[in-house]
C-alpha cells in the first residue's frame, strides 16, 4: 500500500513519539507499504518551526533529511494536486476544516491514489476513501 503521512504523523514517526498510535506505527513499519512524505509537510514544518521552534524539534532541512533517512519517499506538489482541493467532498453539517496543509495533503493522496494516514479528527469528515484515521 502507498501511504502519505500527515505532517504530525511523520514528525511523531521520526521522533518515535508515544503520540504515534500503534496502528500508525504498524502501517509505517510494514515492509509491504511504501511511505511518502510531501513537500507540503516540509513547508508546514518550515512555517511552524520558524514561528514556534519549541513545538517542532527540528527545522525543515532536518525534517526532510530525516524522512529520507527513514526510507520515506518524497512527493512533490503539482498543479493537479492543488486543483484537486476543490474536489474534496465534505458535508455541510460537518465542522469546517480550515487547515490548508491538511487539505493539500488529502488532495495529493486522492490524486495519487494513496492512503492518507492522519490523526486529525476533522479529516475523516471529508468522506474520502483514501483517509486512514489513526
Amino acid at each position: 500500500m502507498n501511504l502519505l503521512l500527515d505532517t504530525h504523523i511523520a514528525i511523531w514517526a521520526l521522533n518515535d513519539d508515544p503520540a504515534l498510535s500503534e496502528k500508525a506505527r504498524k502501517l509505517i513499519l510494514d515492509p509491504d507499504n511504501t511511505i511518502y512524505y510531501s513537500t507540503v509537510s516540509v513547508w508546514e514544518v518550515l512555517l511552524k518551526h520558524t514561528r514556534r521552534p519549541g513545538n517542532i524539534p527540528f527545522d525543515e532541512s532536518d525534517f526532510s533529511e530525516g524522512c529520507r533517512e527513514a526510507g520515506f519517499v518524497p512527493l512533490s506538489l503539482t498543479d493537479k494536486h492543488v486543483l484537486a482541493v476543490h474536489t474534496l467532498s465534505r458535508p455541510n453539517y460537518i465542522k469546517e476544516h480550515n487547515d490548508p496543509f491538511d487539505r493539500l495533503l488529502l488532495a495529493q493522496a486522492k490524486v495519487e491514489n494513496f492512503s492518507f494516514l492522519t490523526h486529525d479528527e476533522l479529516i475523516p469528515g471529508y468522506e474520502e476513501k483514501c483517509v486512514i484515521p489513526v
